[in-house]
């Protein structure tokens, strides 16, 4: 029953990060749309589809869209400096969120580098070369497998008792529910 209970808050949490990374991506997408005169049109952040900003007119789509990767790797860090001296758990989980944004993050530009995909493909079109994609995910990927290095061993974790409280699991099922609900009724495909 303690791994069970495990495997649903990790698996909560891995729902909870990839759509809290998303939406902390859009973000930068739309403080770089505000910053530099560019106009949002829509924001995408259906648990269906990949999200999206969508910008018109964009005078500075270089901007626009680094500044997605940028502030979705370095408001979460940002985070995780500030939640420091809170409670361990609010601690460590703000480090996995951390570390998951700048692994997603990075893997995205640097592998999407390749294939010229989404944001990639803008970067590209706007003069980035793509040696300063690589480099990107070079640097936030080993970065982000550090803080969860730091979070100690998984196996531990997995096999602890009191790793996960019932409370934590009930609070991660139902802030997981709200927010598939929330985005799929606020937000179009």
């Amino acid at each position: 029953m303690v791994r069970v209970r495990t495997y649903a808050f990790a698996g909560s949490m891995l729902v909870l990060s990839w759509y809290g990374m998303m939406a902390v991506h859009e973000l930068g997408h739309v403080l770089g749309a505000t910053l530099t005169g560019g106009t949002v049109q829509r924001i995408v952040l259906h648990p269906l589809s990949i999200s999206r900003t969508e910008v018109s007119p964009n005078p500075h789509p270089a901007w626009v869209v680094w500044l997605g990767p940028v502030v979705g790797c370095v408001l979460p860090l940002l985070v995780t400096l500030f939640l420091s001296g809170f409670r361990p758990v609010i601690r460590k989980i703000s480090q996995f969120f951390s570390g998951f944004c700048l692994i997603a993050n990075g893997a995205y530009i640097a592998i999407g580098s390749f294939d010229q995909v989404g944001d990639c493909g803008e970067m590209l079109r706007t003069g980035t070369p793509q040696s300063m994609l690589i480099a990107f995910g070079a640097i936030t990927i080993p970065l982000g497998f550090a803080m969860w290095h730091k979070l100690g061993s998984l196996t531990l974790w997995i096999n602890s008792p009191d790793a996960v409280s019932d409370q934590m699991l009930r609070l991660a099922l139902i802030v997981v529910v709200v927010v598939l609900i929330a985005g799929a009724t606020l937000s179009t495909r």
